[in-house]
């Protein structure tokens, strides 16, 4: 297993000059948690509360993020809805919720200083919580394996 993440990390290190998020992910220990949508978005799932942020490959295609509007707390949205918006010095993009559920809680930092989504877009840099309403839907997602090599094959 050790072998394996060293393999990962290599290969992520030759790939690409990796910006400071992908650096962090790239040796989290938590990243078998995300599970992502084919529009990079992530959810990672603790008791019934997702977490959803975009992945290092969105964050590095936006660019430097300047805006950031987010999803108010009580609004309810529907897997593959489009919730958030972020904006950047090169384009804007809208941010759709991987699952259903109900909003419990927003990154105010991120609006507030929207380049920590560059910084640390799987820590620091999350966007919305989300009491889910539908767990079921986690399966229609890919997990860190698939992902990767979704975006390998289609980028």
């Amino acid at each position: 297993m050790v072998l394996n993440v060293i393999r990962v990390a290599a290969r992520i290190s030759n790939s690409c000059a990796l910006s400071q998020c992908c650096r962090r992910a790239a040796y989290s220990t938590d990243s078998k948690v995300r599970l992502y949508t084919k529009k990079h978005e992530w959810v990672s799932v603790s008791n019934d509360i997702g977490t959803i942020g975009i992945s290092n490959y969105a964050q590095d295609a936006l660019g430097e993020v300047v805006f950031a509007q987010l999803p108010d707390v009580g609004k309810q949205v529907a897997a593959g809805d489009d919730c958030a918006a972020l904006e950047s010095v090169k384009a804007a993009s809208e941010v759709y919720t991987p699952v259903s559920g109900v909003v419990t809680e927003k990154n105010t930092s991120v609006e507030s200083t929207p380049s920590i989504i560059n910084q640390s877009c799987y820590g620091e840099g999350w966007l919305f919580k989300v009491k889910l309403t539908k767990p079921e839907e986690l399966n229609n997602l890919l997990d860190q394996t698939a992902y990767d090599k979704y975006v390998e094959e289609s980028h």
